[in-house]
C-alpha cells in the first residue's frame, strides 16, 4: 500500500485502499484499520489532530500491528 507523509507529532504516513487505512507511527509501528470507508479515510486526513482522530477509530474499527 502506498502511504503519504503527514504532520504529526506521532504519525509519519497514512494510506488508505480497499478500506484498509495503514499508519506508520514515527517509531516504525505498521497499523492495519480494517473497513474504513473512503468518507471514514477523507474526514481522518482532514482532522485538525489525526492522533485524536485515530483515538476515536481505535474504538470502532478492528485493527492490528503489521511491523
Amino acid at each position: 500500500m502506498i502511504r503519504h507523509s503527514v504532520t504529526s507529532r506521532r504519525i509519519a504516513s497514512v494510506g488508505w485502499e480497499n478500506d484498509t487505512l495503514e499508519v506508520e507511527f514515527h517509531n516504525g509501528a505498521v497499523y492495519q484499520y480494517y473497513n474504513v470507508s473512503r468518507s471514514e479515510y477523507q474526514s481522518f486526513m482532514s482532522a485538525n489532530s489525526l492522533g485524536s482522530e485515530l483515538s476515536r477509530l481505535d474504538k470502532i474499527h478492528r485493527y492490528r500491528r503489521i511491523i
